[in-house]
């Protein structure tokens, strides 16, 4: 099969590397060159300019890494052109597109994937499990908790020029951290209300909220509430999920995910291997991307998936700009846009 990568940032240089170690070797990239990585590593791989020249290449899929506001003008014409897609997250900073990106992917029936590389994550997995054999009987909350000091993401670069800190590029902590969104409604199910606090309240020079209160409501009636902020040191990164027979609670620090049993009143804990690394979970989903490609496995995390998600990250500003206590979403559509 032949790859186009549309994007080569850190994100999209790690896609690369991954395709090159599950064994892909024709790699074309698409390059705007605003990239502020060195461009030595990418001196093997042929690159083109402009995106009617890759298109016309006929690369079988294409994995869209450039910055969010950039997405849905690369994924429209390569899904005309027939091109399976995979979309990192978010889809977009707007709506706007995703219908007809969504027309054209159900022309040609090509799958597209969207890049919540933490539904691979084997303790997240461990989690739905637990949840789904009712292990603390039924969910009621959820807290998630993630603060990343913006400054220290990319180091090679200043922070204020990172796209995670740019309007017109679709930064701000809600689109950039949006991964909570998705996995609390994986793990817990449909959302059907959101509620929010979106906005800059740190000392970082941002153009873009740097933190966010979000809560939704589940339609099982659970609630979740996430904090995302750009200013937290060190690194905070937790989940714990209370239920009507005990309590589920991972962190990212130790990796390590627990339970509560309140027949056994212990705790039991669950932790990956002790080779998993990060890159593992990014590694994952490639491989299940290829093997969605080669028809050998049903695809996860669709494109109705990352406009769900949309729907809320929008819901969300909605909330917090026109300060409405509540913004009801539209039932879940499936597979429409």
């Amino acid at each position: 099969m032949k790859f186009l990568i549309a994007g080569l940032g850190s994100i999209g240089r790690r896609h690369l590397r991954n395709l090159v170690e599950l064994g892909e070797e024709d790699i074309l990239l698409y390059r705007t060159h605003q990239a502020t990585l060195s461009d030595a590593d990418l001196d093997a791989y042929p690159a083109v300019t402009d995106l009617q020249e890759a298109i016309e290449q006929k690369p079988d899929a294409v994995i869209i890494s450039n910055p969010t506001a950039l997405h849905v003008g690369v994924a429209i014409p390569c899904a005309k052109a027939g091109c399976a897609l995979f979309l990192e997250k978010p889809l977009s900073t707007s709506m706007e597109g995703l219908h007809e990106l969504n027309r054209s992917l159900q022309a040609t029936g090509k799958p597209a994937l969207v890049g919540f590389q933490f539904r691979f994550h084997p303790a997240f997995q461990q989690i739905a499990r637990w949840i789904r054999d009712g292990v603390i009987g039924r969910v009621i909350s959820s807290n998630v908790y993630w603060g990343e000091y913006l400054p220290d993401w990319h180091p090679w670069e200043d922070y204020r020029l990172s796209y995670s800190a740019r309007k017109e590029l679709g930064g701000g902590v809600v689109l950039t951290l949006c991964h909570p969104i998705d996995y609390l409604r994986w793990l817990l199910g449909e959302v059907c209300e959101v509620s929010a606090f979106v906005g800059k309240i740190s000392d970082l020079e941002l153009e873009v909220e740097d933190a966010a209160e979000i809560t939704m409501r589940h339609a099982s009636g659970a609630l979740s509430h996430i904090h995302l902020d750009y200013y937290t040191r060190p690194k905070i990164h937790t989940l714990e999920i209370s239920g009507s027979n005990g309590a589920i609670v991972w962190d990212e620090a130790s990796n390590e995910a627990r339970y509560f049993s309140d027949a056994e009143k212990r705790w039991i804990a669950f932790r990956p291997s002790q080779d998993f690394e990060r890159n593992d979970l990014f590694l994952a989903e490639m491989r299940h991307f290829l093997a969605v490609l080669k028809n050998q496995e049903e695809p996860q995390c669709l494109f109705s998936d990352g406009v769900r998600v949309q729907e809320i990250i929008m819901s969300a500003y909605q909330s917090s700009e026109h300060k409405q206590s509540v913004v009801a979403l539209p039932e879940f559509s499936g597979s429409k846009a």
